[in-house]
């Protein structure tokens, strides 16, 4: 009868010898290591501190010509709701218009000349509030206790505090006006984001994988023996990935017609311009990664890295005014904040050029940046 060793089956050195050659083996790999600490870490943070559902100090414009009592009655009511902040103060309706079109400010107020006289007379006061419903996430809370509030504090300065309920109905009327959105459709402030977001996804980690790929399978020689600028290898490398791109702009765009009827109003160069500075962008950040990653397993790591981040900080999950400053300020480095911004505004609101220059601009920084890093990285590679 056979007789079996038991440690021929397990040894306690054996496998504390695996044990000490995979751990030297995940202190050789830098980004899975960095991988495992800092992803963890960073959804703490930005779940714990930057992401919040209810905006607050949201910036609004106040348009009006009177500096009477009961206008900064009314002003006062609405800061102390903790959702409107007046860092502009208009005087025409022109100005409040261009403001809540660029995505200035995220309310106007107008408060008429004539407010304080019919005020006291009695004569069925109005004040109008425009607010800028393409993320009805940020809209809602501030407008749910409007006519509430702003009816009670105009009560109080006319000293009738305990009559509120009963002649607030007929002491002032708060017309509210959703602007873009009227019906609060969540599908068109989600669907143009998703075109950010899919292009972002794919674009990224395809190219990151372009280099890795071939140093994987040992063609890199080959490619480094063509007699080839590192400026025509890149372009050889990026360009059908933009080709890519435009297929997939040209699937979203029609879903968000067809599928969710995403109403556009603004002008298609515009809107082809931005995404085109957006998707090369994105291919040559993917590129960088590229000739940072060692192995495709690496550029996807990189690529899930930088791209939680953008997802939560970018405004596309949750309202963008609504994270603290310090958020917001990591949010601004990364292109697919600046691209939501000229999407929804020219799908939406039929954004000019001049109201969705800044965002274009950053694009258009972005992509030169990353321009010059994948160049640095790729003739270090090369050496």
């Amino acid at each position: 009868m056979k007789r079996y060793d038991l440690g021929s089956f397990f040894s306690f050195s054996r496998l504390y010898a695996l044990l000490i050659k995979e751990i030297i083996q995940m202190g050789r790999d830098r980004i899975t290591f960095a991988m495992m600490l800092g992803v963890p870490l960073m959804q703490l943070v930005l779940f714990g501190f930057a992401i919040n559902s209810d905006p607050k100090q949201l910036p609004a414009a106040l348009v009006t010509t009177s500096q009477d009592h009961y206008t900064r009655a009314m002003v006062a009511a609405l800061e102390l709701t903790g959702y409107y902040r007046f860092n502009h103060i208009v005087d025409s309706a022109a100005e409040g218009e261009r403001l809540i079109e660029n995505g200035t400010v995220s309310f106007v107020v107008t408060i008429p000349s004539d407010f304080a006289r019919r005020m006291m007379r009695k004569d069925h006061p109005q004040i109008l509030i425009e607010a800028d419903a393409t993320d009805p996430a940020v809209a809602s809370g501030a407008i749910s206790t409007l006519g509430t509030v702003a009816a009670n504090a105009l009560l109080r300065e006319q000293g009738a505090e305990a009559e509120a309920a009963a002649r607030q109905s007929q002491q002032l009327e708060v017309v509210i006006h959703k602007r873009y959105n009227p019906e609060g459709l969540t599908q068109y402030n989600i669907v143009p984001g998703l075109l950010g977001v899919i292009l972002q996804m794919t674009m990224v980690m395809m190219t990151s994988m372009a280099l890795t790929r071939e140093e994987e399978r040992g063609t890199m020689e080959n490619l480094l023996a063509l007699p080839g600028s590192p400026v025509e290898i890149m372009l050889g490398k990026i360009l059908p990935f933009l080709m890519v791109g435009a297929v997939q702009v040209g699937v979203v765009l029609l879903a968000a017609r067809m599928l969710f009827h995403v109403p556009f109003v603004g002008d298609m160069g515009l809107l082809l311009s931005g995404i085109l500075i957006f998707v090369t962008a994105l291919v040559l950040l993917g590129y960088t990664f590229s000739t940072i990653a060692d192995t495709q397993m690496q550029a996807m790591q990189l690529t899930f890295f930088y791209f939680l981040p953008s997802l939560l900080l970018s405004g596309f999950m949750f309202p963008f005014r609504g994270m603290p400053v310090w958020a917001q300020y990591i949010g601004e480095t990364f292109p697919l904040t600046h691209f939501l911004r000229v999407v929804r505004a020219v799908m939406l609101k039929g954004a000019s050029y001049e109201a969705v220059s800044r965002p274009m601009a950053a694009l258009m920084l972005f992509a030169i940046l990353f321009a010059f890093l994948a160049l640095l990285r790729f003739r270090r590679t090369l050496d």
